[in-house]
């Protein structure tokens, strides 16, 4: 803040510490809430990475499921099986808050993997694979969720420690410089008010010594 700006006045440097006091509560908000966005940062990324590893498994036994289904019905008629199946399955996304972050919630929901008609025409080993397969279809959604916040929250971090190091690194010492400027004003005041007191107080006497010289 340039000096010519700043009012050297007391009720101008009871702002400016009001100010510094309210920047510092900020500060210590900020740093708590990054703390906490850190930590459920973390929480979710161990939540992700167990799940990415629940997924690998579920992804082998599900292509194990197929295998078998194909062994037993045949190639052929496991793609002609296949075209029962829906190509969009549907999926349900609200919001939700996560420590002051809005982040997506995904949802399979319930749906039926094939025509009720057909119901009845799918082997076992067939019914066996969609089961599998629908496990991962949850558990991919899930990572998506996980890794959709992940995202958010460090974008979150990042611009809350931009915020708190502008106000500890520029806002306060700005406002500590202003403090000290207006300090140092009063002390200039001061002394430029004693220095003409000395003045008025030896034109007094000189006055009162030459009256008595006069006399």
């Amino acid at each position: 803040m340039p000096a010519e700006t700043i009012r050297p006045t007391r009720l101008e440097l009871l702002r400016t510490r009001r100010r510094i006091v309210v920047a510092k509560r900020g500060l210590n908000l900020l740093k708590l809430k990054r703390s906490a966005l850190i930590a459920e940062f973390f929480s979710l990324s161990k939540e992700a990475l167990a799940l990415r590893g629940d997924l690998k498994q579920r992804v082998a036994r599900g292509y194990e499921a197929i295998r078998m289904a194909e062994t037993m019905e045949g190639p052929v008629r496991l793609e002609n099986l296949a075209m029962l199946l829906p190509a969009i399955l549907p999926v349900n996304v609200a919001t939700k808050n996560v420590m002051g972050v809005k982040t997506p919630r995904v949802d399979a929901g319930t749906y039926a993997p094939v025509r009720a008609t057909a119901l009845l025409d799918l082997p076992t080993s067939v019914h066996e694979a969609i089961r599998h397969f629908q496990g991962i279809y949850a558990v991919v959604l899930q990572i998506a969720e996980k890794e959709n916040a992940l995202r958010r929250l460090l974008k979150e971090i990042e611009k809350t420690k931009r915020r708190a190091s502008a106000i500890e690194n520029v806002l306060i010492p700005r406002l500590q410089d202003v403090v000290r400027y207006i300090k140092f004003r009063f002390d200039e005041m001061e002394r430029d008010a004693f220095s003409m007191l000395k003045t008025v107080k030896r034109k007094m006497q000189a006055e009162e010594e030459g009256a008595s010289a006069a006399v």
